[in-house]
């Protein structure tokens, strides 16, 4: 709460105003295109929702397609960007992880969006996943590293961890995040992505900071 006071602190501070709502692209997988949800529950809407509530007028669009990896967003990123969108907020990697895939792969598609994105001169928010255990500490590290060294190295806004929010609810417990997710154990509900949506949202309010500097 603090944080997010402070962040609205900035938009007043800095005068960040516009005259119409910021148009805020979000490139991800099934996290983002709302899989197993009822309209108006994923996280598209509900981020958007949150961020208008809590000042910043936005309009997100949903530019998430189930089964995506890095690869297919960075295959797509420049198209996705073609009607120059104010920012861009990044959710991928799930995929990259379900199937194994090497993190050097996935870091080199990511580069390739923020690179897609930062010629345009737009702004983005890189949300990163944590690796599970199951491949070996060292497929861990090197791809949880992944996000805050892209996100340093372009400038990027990040959140470092797009289930940050069932994993504080839950106290880190696997059995309790169960509450918070659907029967596949991979996508949140609605509850779980409401609690996602909240620890993702200071983030978003930066990123909206940053653009209408």
């Amino acid at each position: 709460m603090r944080k997010t006071l402070a962040l609205l602190s900035l938009l007043l501070f800095t005068g960040a105003t516009w005259a119409e709502p910021l148009r805020i692209t979000v490139l991800g997988d099934s996290l983002v295109q709302g899989y197993g949800l009822p309209q108006g529950q994923g996280l598209v809407p509900q981020l958007e929702q949150w961020m208008n509530e809590n000042g910043a007028e936005t309009v997100l669009q949903n530019a998430g397609v189930s089964g995506d990896t890095t690869a297919g967003g960075a295959e797509r990123a420049a198209w996705t960007l073609s009607d120059n969108p104010d920012g861009l907020i990044v959710l991928l990697g799930g995929n990259d992880m379900l199937r194994g895939l090497a993190p050097q792969a996935a870091r080199a598609n990511l580069t390739r969006i923020l690179q897609t994105a930062q010629a345009q001169g737009i702004k983005v928010l890189l949300i990163g996943m944590k690796a599970p255990r199951n491949y070996g500490p060292d497929y861990k590290r090197d791809f949880d590293a992944i996000y805050p060294e892209l996100a340093d190295e372009y400038g990027a806004v990040l959140h470092p961890d797009a289930f940050a929010g069932i994993a504080e609810a839950a106290g880190n417990d696997p059995a309790a995040a169960q509450a918070f997710m659907q029967d596949d154990s991979i996508h949140p509900n609605a509850r779980g992505v409401a609690l996602n949506v909240a620890a993702i949202g200071p983030a978003a309010l930066q990123l909206a900071a940053s653009i209408a500097q």
